[in-house]
């Protein structure tokens, strides 16, 4: 289970006061792969927010508090490191002047001086098993003189078999051990930890004295099975783990390729709509979910495959972040210029309630600003949702405020024309003849050519509005009716 990244600081504060750092490194290790993952992870987080704000990389406390814990680290085990060299040179010069003794008493040709030197040479034997490692490189060298020599010497001291014998015995009972301990190793299922194991036995195995001579072909023979076992073992874990890591590193190549394939819009300059943001966020937060189920790659790809990762993750989010920016700008412009717009039309209506009444001419510029308002309200952009519907009601309120004061001014209007020309009618059948109903004809044919015109000015769509034009209509076919009538009339006149 990940921990935070404070957890985790605090593990490494804990290794730290252990007095053997250099036996805490695979720890060490563990702990800073997990507290990069951990910071891995909260920066995709934070990239996954629609709309934050991208801002310039700022020092991070706890990063910066665990940077100078590994630098504590590494300066303890440099100090030891050095201490170590000094000690492997130390102990290098201690084995060399064991072994130019020890040549010394190989090279001698007196069996007196010989046997003389055999307890001089267990002495040395005994010396040389306190004196701890080498440097590496003479390592080898080093164990091939002191087997060489003593080996040697041995072959020397013939005028006392039965203690060669018993030296000889006692060699094959420890280094029958040994190949037993490797053959066991074939068990363990851990085979980092048996190759280890296995290295510590050769170690032994390379401290031990000589055997028989019959015997020591076939000793080592079977030492040197075992080993091969466990280090064909080795290599093939090894083997399978490149192999795994070469598959990550394709999944996570792949990834890189789909994140580029979602940002070429961007790269391209080719802009995106709300839409095709959240659907291509999507796409991204799910390659994100799939990135972090994908192990490590090959040590040498794993970091630069992550910058290539992460700089497409930033690529995208940021440039989402700026296109939200801008929609919220948008949104603020649109939001001020509807605002506008219904406390224009508002002026109108309330203009209204001032009780004067308005001339024809009046009412037709009303009209026009309400309808001019209404065709720029269609050109604004939309605006934040929960300010949307508000304002559509308080515009669409105030428009059809107008509009029914303007319904019920023409429905008088009409009221009283249709008094008026019943009237004239009636003195034209009974005193005019056809010169009468010629003016009539004439006058109606001019009353729906205005009625037609003035309809032109209804075309809010709001219900209100539509059963203004509706009463317009009417008027105009009930006109249109009386000229039938009149046109008929002068006809019969005639």
């Amino acid at each position: 289970m990940d921990n935070t990244r404070k957890e985790i600081i605090d593990e490494l504060k804990q290794l730290l006061e252990q007095d053997d750092v250099m036996a805490i490194k695979e720890q060490v290790d563990h702990l800073k792969t997990r507290f990069y993952s951990v910071e891995e992870t909260a920066a995709d987080e934070n990239a996954e927010e629609p709309v934050a704000e991208e801002t310039a990389a700022e020092t991070n406390p706890e990063e910066e508090e665990f940077k100078e814990l590994l630098s504590q680290y590494k300066a303890k085990r440099a100090t030891i490191a050095a201490a170590k060299s000094k000690e492997l040179e130390d102990n290098l010069a201690r084995k060399e002047a064991i072994l130019n003794e020890m040549k010394e008493m190989a090279e001698g040709e007196d069996a007196d001086g010989v046997m003389a030197n055999l307890q001089k040479m267990r002495e040395l034997q005994a010396t040389w098993k306190t004196i701890g490692d080498v440097p590496a490189p003479k390592t080898q060298e080093i164990r091939k003189a002191y087997q060489q020599y003593q080996e040697k010497f041995y072959d020397l001291v013939k005028i006392n078999i039965e203690l060669r014998d018993l030296d000889f015995k006692k060699n094959l009972e420890l280094k029958t051990l040994l190949c037993e301990a490797a053959e066991r190793l074939q068990n363990n299922e851990n085979i980092v930890e048996a190759s280890r194991s296995l290295q510590q036995l050769h170690d032994e195995w390379a401290e031990i004295g000589p055997v028989a001579r019959e015997l020591r072909e076939d000793l080592w023979n079977r030492f040197k099975a075992a080993s091969t076992i466990i280090n064909k073992k080795h290599q093939a874990y090894f083997d399978e783990l490149h192999a795994k890591e070469q598959e990550n590193l394709d999944r996570k190549r792949a990834f890189v390729e789909q994140l580029k394939e979602i940002n070429a819009p961007i790269v391209n300059g080719e802009p995106m709509n709300a839409k095709q943001w959240d659907e291509a966020t999507a796409k991204v937060q799910e390659i994100q979910n799939e990135w972090r189920k994908v192990g490590f790659a090959p040590k040498k790809f794993n970091q630069s495959i992550y910058e290539e990762y992460r700089a497409e993750c930033d690529r995208f989010f940021h440039t989402k972040t700026e296109y939200f920016k801008e929609v919220r700008e948008t949104f603020s412009t649109n939001l001020k210029h509807k605002r506008n717009l219904v406390s224009a039309a508002q002026e109108v209506t309330e203009s209204l309630k001032a009780g004067e009444e308005w001339s024809r001419e009046q009412w037709e510029e009303a009209t026009a600003k309400i309808q001019a308002l209404q065709a720029e309200w269609k050109t604004v952009g939309v605006v934040a949702r929960k300010y949307s519907d508000d304002l559509w009601k308080q515009f669409s309120e105030a428009c059809d405020e107008f509009f029914n004061a303007k319904r019920e001014m023409v429905k008088g209007e009409r009221a009283k024309a249709r008094g008026e020309r019943a009237s004239r009618a009636a003195k034209a059948a009974a005193s005019q003849g056809v010169d009468g109903l010629i003016r009539m004809r004439d006058r109606l044919q001019q009353e729906i050519k205005t009625a037609e015109n003035n309809i032109l000015f209804f075309t809010a769509k709001s219900k209100t509005a539509n059963k203004l034009v509706d009463s317009m209509q009417a008027k105009i076919n009930e006109l249109k009716k009386q000229l039938a009538d009149v046109k008929e009339k002068i006809e019969n006149e005639e």
